[in-house]
């Protein structure tokens, strides 16, 4: 089979929504922004919630939090299956090589570890995506499979497109080739997140799938578009949209180092008072942060003149500055 590129345009609009992403990227960089450890987690289980949402699983974020923690839950056998696979998978995301096929089958397994009989293996029979009883998507023939992800791999990792674009253009494909008996859905966004880790790392944390959930029926929209249009052009403007919105709640919830140490500072102030604390009561108030963050805190805090210091190694105290 001759190998041919994945057809799409670039249009107005996808150049549009690119400028606009880098210029967010720039921001982000330029800014050190940055969230708390404890918000990437948050940021981390919302996707993996909201991906599994997609396909049907019924446990909330709440409940994929408990799980992460360890922690037992209610829920179906299959579900609690599922989110254990994808917490073990997306753990693990930044190991991953986004244009190694072995690495795709690797990632398949775990997701569907004792879930199918078939995981990490393409396929040998025939699929149909069906809505209702309607026929949506009538994916190619088995036997065109394994040369199909051939191609859109040797795309990925030749092709002088931006990873940013290639992203959008591997989930639409992947979809389209459906190359696995079941998991395809989770396996296009999860492998359109490592594409993206690969513009900036900063999507390691940004959840686009928590997005993608909320425009589901536009999400599904887009791809069977893109099917009759036989190109993802329209899938590239759908989730380049999203992409955008997803890194603007990012930046919302960021902060850069400086408003960090300020405000993680400010926030204790009343509790405090004119009173002596220490360092582990300070601790005790931001879980978020280490200990060498806190001390880096407050050791900055004297320095600037906003606390006081007593006592030397572990009796050391901190008292604010009363203006």
């Amino acid at each position: 089979m001759k190998n041919t590129p994945p057809p799409f345009q670039i249009t107005p609009l996808i150049v549009s929504l690119s400028s606009q992403i880098y210029y967010t990227l720039g921001v982000i960089t330029g800014a050190k922004l940055s969230i708390a450890p404890r918000q990437q987690q948050k940021n981390k289980i919302k996707t993996i919630q909201a991906s599994l949402a997609i396909e049907g699983n019924r446990l909330t974020v709440e409940q994929v939090s408990d799980i992460f923690e360890g922690k037992r839950v209610l829920g179906s056998i299959k579900d609690i299956q599922e989110v254990r696979n994808a917490i073990k998978l997306y753990e693990m995301i930044s190991n991953l090589n986004p244009v190694l096929i072995s690495d795709f089958k690797k990632a398949h397994k775990i997701l569907m570890d004792g879930l199918i009989e078939q995981n990490s293996m393409w396929r040998t029979t025939g699929v149909a995506v069906f809505s209702g009883q309607e026929i949506v998507h009538m994916a190619p023939s088995a036997k065109m499979v394994p040369s199909l992800m051939e191609q859109l791999f040797d795309f990925t990792k030749k092709d002088k497109t931006t990873w940013l674009i290639k992203a959008c253009v591997f989930h639409y494909e992947l979809e389209f080739i459906h190359p696995f008996i079941d998991g395809n859905g989770r396996m296009g966004r999860l492998w359109q997140q490592l594409l993206l880790m690969q513009e900036d790392p900063v999507f390691e944390f940004v959840s686009v799938e928590s997005i993608i959930r909320d425009h589901q029926a536009d999400y599904y929209e887009a791809l069977a578009a893109c099917d009759k249009a036989a190109e993802s052009t329209i899938f590239i403007e759908f989730c380049l949209t999203h992409i955008l919105e997803a890194l603007q709640l990012y930046t919302q919830s960021a902060r850069s180092p400086v408003q960090d140490f300020h405000s993680r500072l400010l926030s204790v102030q009343d509790t405090f008072g004119n009173n002596w604390f220490t360092r582990k009561e300070y601790l005790s108030l931001h879980k978020d942060i280490s200990s060498a963050t806190a001390s880096r805190d407050l050791i900055t805090g004297v320095t600037e003149g906003i606390l006081k210091k007593k006592g030397e190694r572990n009796q050391v105290m901190y008292r604010f500055v009363l203006s």
